[in-house]
């Protein structure tokens, strides 16, 4: 009897080139960008996740990114004051903020700064798009990234059209080859689905983004897409995949994503370093059931050679530290 298809999955191909465990990546857009960094940081590749904080549009993540290789400075009349006491700026996130407009202003420009030198020695900058709509501001005539939850007759929301995103992303592509030539870039379409804008204006918004990462990877041999979007809605529909919200993905699922995102762009070293760390991530949860027995010394020694046969790859002093910690609260067998 033929067993039953109980999944479409999403065909990923093999990117023509890899990521390795010394590869210097940078993540920038919205929550998915996060989540990606900080699973990557997990396995000790070296990345820069998200600095700027959540950007959902396309025009303000190439904004951020324009502004930083080019030195601009952030807009003075983008800051405003909470009724709190909080100073923030409508381009950047609330994650950034300060008790005056001059001590945030050096905050983000010491961010921007940070993220210009590191996507100088980059090799790989993950663009995460989750949003073709933006607000803007009615007094500046300007797009912000972040309305602060200032008055709602400030700002005035519209859709993006899909030449408008292409143009913005096309130069973006374009400026960071003049400062960094061999930089390649991961672009995808966040998996998280947009409600506030209604599920059929979500899909709009979507598409566009879709259909214009699509037009540059098509245009560009070292622009790359990956299908996050499309895994969560396809392959992973079923609503045991996401959070209580029915909106953001799981951990199942975001480890589904990220395992599909491995397999399409690791060289295999660095996917057998992955199964290697996630058997000692394993082997460092486990809490002996009787006590400190002896079975689980021999499990900690053979967890400190396992960390040592790695340590010529990625940095684990904290590990070892730790696990050689608990082995000096061993009960002397003497």
């Amino acid at each position: 009897m033929k067993s039953l298809q109980l999944r479409t999955e999403v065909a990923v191909q093999p990117s023509t080139w890899k990521l390795s465990l010394q590869s210097s990546i940078l993540t920038i857009g919205s929550c998915f960008a996060e989540v990606l960094g900080t699973q990557l940081a997990n396995y000790k590749f070296n990345v820069l996740s998200n600095p700027f904080g959540t950007v959902f549009n396309p025009v303000s993540v190439a904004k951020l990114v324009r502004m930083s290789l080019r030195d601009e400075l952030p807009l003075m009349g983008h800051f405003v004051t909470t009724g709190d006491g909080v100073c923030l700026h409508h381009d950047f996130h609330s994650s950034l903020w300060a008790p005056d407009s001059h001590t945030l202003d050096v905050k983000l420009r010491t961010r921007m700064a940070e993220v210009k030198q590191y996507l100088l020695r980059a090799d790989t900058l993950v663009l995460t798009l989750g949003t073709s709509f933006v607000y803007r501001s009615t007094r500046t005539d300007e797009f912000v990234t972040n309305c602060h939850k200032v008055p709602s007759n400030l700002f005035r929301k519209e859709l993006l059209s899909m030449e408008m995103i292409h143009r913005e992303l096309e130069a973006l592509v374009v400026l960071l080859k003049s400062y960094n030539p061999g930089l390649r870039l991961i672009l995808t379409v966040s998996p998280v689905r947009h409600t506030r804008d209604t599920l059929p204006l979500n899909q709009v918004s979507k598409s566009i983004l879709r259909v214009a990462c699509h037009m540059l990877s098509e245009a560009h041999a070292h622009v790359s897409y990956f299908p996050s979007y499309e895994i969560m809605i396809d392959d992973l529909r079923d609503y045991r995949f996401y959070e209580p919200d029915l909106i953001h993905p799981n951990e199942v699922a975001q480890d589904h994503i990220f395992r599909t995102f491995a397999e399409a762009f690791m060289e295999a070293p660095a996917l057998e370093f992955i199964e290697e760390w996630d058997a000692i991530r394993r082997m460092r949860q486990h809490r002996p059931q009787h006590g400190m027995t002896e079975a689980h010394r021999k499990l900690l020694l053979n967890l400190t050679e396992r960390l040592q046969n790695l340590s010529g790859q990625v940095d684990v002093q904290q590990e070892l530290r730790e696990v050689e910690a608990e082995l000096r609260n061993f009960p002397s067998s003497e």
